[in-house]
């Protein structure tokens, strides 16, 4: 009894906590709260295998599964508000009210019969007597909570329906729009360029320069361009590897004005040639 008293109203609170909750997550939680409390007096109640099916099962697994579907999906709260379905509240109400009428009258007109002790209920361990109750007299009140279950899940179904308002844009759509935006407002159609265009700078702060030489600001990501953290002496690096490059051009031509002269050319076989006759 001191258990019952001491995690009976922990798991009233988290309950309420699941109706009154704003936020999806903390909704989740307080569904977690309650099944670690069921689990508790499953185990004062002598249950060890119910404990351990609510643990593993429904706490371990289930609940932690909805929790990773809404911290990788998401759910808003004037999303959670919007009706999807027109009247779903209504009939959601309605049956609401009805169910628990159902349950009151059948609870009301149950007879119970003599109390069975701990000790006779799992004379024959504690598997075997939940066995044999869940397939014995109570097999129609399994099978219904099974139907339950898959009507919960149809609903949950339902109520993620979104009614697609648009239709669904192609990707010649979506092509069409950029060469719209890009006739309007100028931005290339195009993916950015990339940074770390410098064999010797290969890094996320260092701007691709575009044709003109001058940095293209899209090549680098706005963090970096916030925190101050943009690579300087970009122009020196141009200078740099222009003038190597017009040394290179100049190197080429002089090699192939002394090809004209009557000289050996570059990648030319004239001195293997005349070497062999």
């Amino acid at each position: 009894m001191t258990a019952f008293w001491i995690v009976a109203p922990v798991v009233v609170v988290a309950a309420l906590g699941l109706l009154f909750a704003r936020k999806a997550v903390h909704a989740a939680l307080s569904v977690a709260v309650v099944m670690v409390g069921l689990a508790v007096l499953y185990a004062a109640q002598g249950a060890p295998f119910l404990f351990a099916v609510q643990i593993i099962v429904y706490t371990g697994a289930i609940m932690m599964l909805f929790l990773f579907v809404l911290m990788l999906v998401g759910v808003e709260s004037r999303e959670s508000l919007t009706e999807t379905i027109r009247g779903q509240r209504l009939a959601a109400t309605v049956a609401g009210l009805g169910f628990g009428f159902v349950l009151v009258t059948a609870v009301g007109q149950t007879t119970l019969g003599p109390v069975t002790g701990l000790r006779s209920a799992n004379e024959d361990g504690n598997v075997y007597g939940l066995a044999a109750l869940m397939f014995g007299p109570y097999v129609v009140a399994m099978q219904l909570t099974a139907a339950l279950l898959v009507t919960a899940v149809l609903g949950a179904m339902v109520l993620a329906h979104r009614e697609a308002l648009t239709p669904r844009r192609s990707q010649a759509d979506i092509a069409r729009d950029r060469m719209a935006e890009y006739a309007t407002t100028g931005r290339h159609p195009g993916n950015p360029p990339t940074p770390g265009v410098f064999a010797r700078h290969n890094a996320v702060d260092t701007p691709a320069p575009l044709p003109d030489g001058s940095p293209a600001t899209d090549s680098v990501s706005p963090s970096i361009v916030a925190r101050g953290q943009l690579r300087d002496g970009f122009d020196d690096d141009i200078h740099v590897v222009s003038r190597q490059l017009r040394r290179e051009d100049d190197e080429d031509a002089g090699a192939g004005a002394v090809g004209r002269d009557g000289g050996p050319r570059r990648g030319s076989g004239a001195v293997g040639r005349e070497g062999d006759e």
